[in-house]
Formats: structure tokens, sequence, C-alpha cells
């Protein structure tokens, strides 16, 4: 049977499957402090389990199915009917459902202004702003680009923006940051909904914590990939971020300094998280000199990035590829509402 206009319409949409982390690698890196957000936030077990899969036609038929009736989520994948609210979704992917759930995207009134001032001043180092705006990636500290990427990716996960964090990406680094709880499965029910309603062509996200819901539920997966190196957080992201490479087997003991910074605030009024005294945040790791190498040195980790930076491309090509489909696609619709010249 011929798939449904909606249903066609989410298959031809890729899918943002999630970073997993390696905890060795990590490890190897002089990492831990971002291993341990991830452990202050309840998601650390989640996410460093690289045995996670995605089948993609069954995320994409979750999405065309999807609705929401107060707070239960619901949908139907190969006949079966999923319903989780935010309770039993953090029960599902074995993390908390509590925590800052204020989830906005184009209208941050709900958000102070203030507050959302004072983040863009912090995050940029640029005290001098009167407005709160978007902060370049390039910008911001390296732990905390980091934190912006896995955000990106995994929180509320698109493909677009990935060099500016807004208001909202600003706030949950803060969190994060301050080992504040954010309550992921609720964010997860509103970004779902948000993706699957907006006219905007967004990827689907969430594609290996969906496929866990749907393993949870019985549901027989079409396609189901196990999470390959490409999903796992490498040298390129690390580097992205501002990091410098440690050669395999070449930690010391002395990892660096870490340098406080102004603390920032809390994030969201009454209806946010506030916190009245606040240590001032730490910035990334500075690994010492004697630890590091020039990025175009021979090393015995080169394969390592080579193949990351092939990963890279693929990915880039493949995202050129749904790009250039799209792009035709967009042109097709627009010709066929042209009007048609009368009949003589």
């Amino acid at each position: 049977m011929a798939p449904s206009p909606k249903l066609e319409k989410f298959q031809k949409r890729g899918v943002v499957r999630a970073k997993l982390v390696k905890v060795s690698y990590f490890q190897d890196q002089g990492l831990e402090v971002f291993l341990e957000k991830l452990r202050e936030q309840g998601w650390y077990e989640l996410f460093t389990n690289t045995q996670l899969g995605c089948s993609q036609p069954d995320v994409a038929e979750f999405y065309a199915n999807v609705a929401l009736h107060g707070d239960v989520l619901s949908s139907t994948v190969n006949g079966v009917l999923i319903e989780v609210n935010a309770q039993v979704l953090g029960v599902i992917l074995g993390v908390p459902a509590t925590g800052f759930d204020l989830y906005v995207w184009e209208d941050k009134s709900l958000l102070s202004r203030d507050r959302l001032l004072e983040l863009s001043q912090h995050w940029s180092q640029q005290s001098g702003l009167r407005t709160p705006q978007a902060v370049k990636k390039g910008d911001i500290q390296p732990l905390h680009q980091l934190l912006f990427w896995f955000i990106i990716k995994n929180i509320i996960p698109r493909a677009q923006g990935r060099n500016q964090a807004d208001s909202m990406d600003q706030c949950l680094i803060y969190l994060m940051d301050k080992g504040q709880q954010i309550n992921l499965p609720a964010f997860m029910i509103n970004h779902i909904m948000r993706i699957a309603t907006t006219s905007r062509a967004h990827d689907l996200g969430y594609g290996f914590l969906l496929t866990k819901v749907f393993e949870h539920f019985g549901v027989e997966l079409r396609k189901r990939v196990d999470a390959q190196a490409i999903d796992e957080v490498g040298s390129s992201t690390i580097m992205g971020c501002g990091f410098a490479l440690i050669k395999t087997g070449d930690r010391r003991t002395d990892q660096g300094v870490q340098t406080p910074r102004v603390p920032a605030p809390d994030c969201g009024g009454d209806q946010g998280v506030r916190t009245s005294s606040v240590p001032a945040p730490a910035t990334a790791p500075v690994p010492h000199p004697s630890q590091l190498q020039s990025a175009s040195s021979p090393t015995a980790s080169d394969q390592g990035l080579r193949d990351d930076l092939s990963a890279l491309q693929r990915e880039l090509k493949e995202e050129k590829e749904l790009n250039a489909k799209r792009r035709a696609d967009l042109l097709a619709l627009l010709q066929a509402l042209q009007p048609k010249p009368p009949a003589p």
C-alpha cells in the first residue's frame, strides 16, 4: 500500500540520530569534566550506551502519526500504539523526568529578558551588549562549546543553526554547566511536537532514543541500524570545540588549571530555575603544553582523526544531497502553484 502524503513527507526528511559518548576516548582526552556533567543530569548511562540503534522508517512513521493529548504523547508505529508522558518516557530511557522544562522557541517572552541579556553577555564575554542575542559558537569557551554541541544533537536536536547558540541554547548550556536538572523527557515531547507540526521541513530528532522507545513497546522494527563510529563524538568535534588533542598514552596528572569566570544568572524568572548564590562557572580545562601536539604533527592517533574526517565528509555529502532533493521538490511545488494561462 502506498504511504499517505503525510508519511511520505516525513520519509523524505533526514533523521538526527544523536551523538554518543565513548567513555574511554573522553578519559584519554582529559575530558572527565564533561562526563561529570552527564552524571549530574542522570544521562550518563543513556548517552554512553554505544549499543543503541535507529530504525529510520519507524521514526518517520512515528512523526507522521504523533499527537499530543494533554501531557500524553501518542503515535502508532507498525501497528503498535505508543503512549507516553514525561514520567513514562523517563522510566523507559532511564533518565530523570524532573527539573527545568520551560520549552520556548520563537517566542522567548516566557524567559526573563534581563536574564537572557545577562546570559548573552556572559557567554559572548561582551558586557556591553544591550539586547539578548544569539552567540557565535566560536566565542564561547571550549567546554561550553562542547555542551552546546551536545544540546543541539541530543536535547533539542536540529540540523540548522549549529554555529549560533540562541537564548534557549544559552539557558540549557548554563543549566548543564551548573549541574541544575533539565527535564529531558519533557523537552523531547515538546520538541517532537514542534518538529511534527511546524511548516518548516525540520529533520526528525531523537532517532536513537525513539527507537529505544519502540523496542520497549515491542514494535517490530523495519530497519534497525546499530550505532556506528560516525555516531560517536570524535576528534573532529573535540578540535572543532577548541580543544587540542592529547596523544594516546601521553596523559599526565597535571591537567592544567581552570579559570573562574563571572557567574551567569538563572534562566527563567518565576517559571525557571533560580539560584540565589552561584559559584563562578569553570571554563574548560586547559591541558598542560607537554600533553599537547600540533594538529599537523604525525601521531598514533592520525588514523582515528582521518576516520573522523572521512565520516564528517560522508555526513556533509548526505546533507548536501538531501538539501538538493528538497530544493527540487520546492521548485516542483512552486511550478505547480503557478497560474495556468487561460485556454484560447
